[in-house]
């Protein structure tokens, strides 16, 4: 097995990469969506929005909270999330910062 060699890049580009990553799989992107849209913590509800098991929406919750896409509080037994706007943030300006280069270098492109 091959290593990622991660430490040849930089903070950032290894933070973007962690937030890509993370939006890469479509049961994220509707927890990001639902989670969105709830405008609250949310807990259990999370896993009937899903066609998942349980542990399978868990695991996808960790991915996000990893990357730092959301947030988690702990409310008894259950673990309440909600989106973590510093990470949507990060992500939305590395998109706009990499928009306004595609558009500064569009005439040099083949």
């Amino acid at each position: 097995m091959g290593t990622s060699k991660t430490e040849h890049f930089t903070e950032r580009e290894n933070r973007m990469a962690l937030l890509a990553k993370a939006m890469g799989h479509p049961a994220r992107i509707a927890i990001l969506e639902f989670l969105a849209k709830s405008n609250q913590c949310m807990c259990g509800d999370i896993v009937e929005e899903l066609p998942l098991a349980q542990p399978t929406v868990s695991q996808h919750l960790k991915e996000l909270k990893h990357a730092g896409l959301i947030k988690g509080t702990i409310d008894g037994t259950s673990v309440c999330y909600c989106i973590d706007e510093n990470g949507v943030d990060a992500l939305m300006e590395y998109i706009r910062n990499l928009s306004a280069i595609i558009k500064e270098t569009k005439s040099r492109c083949c």
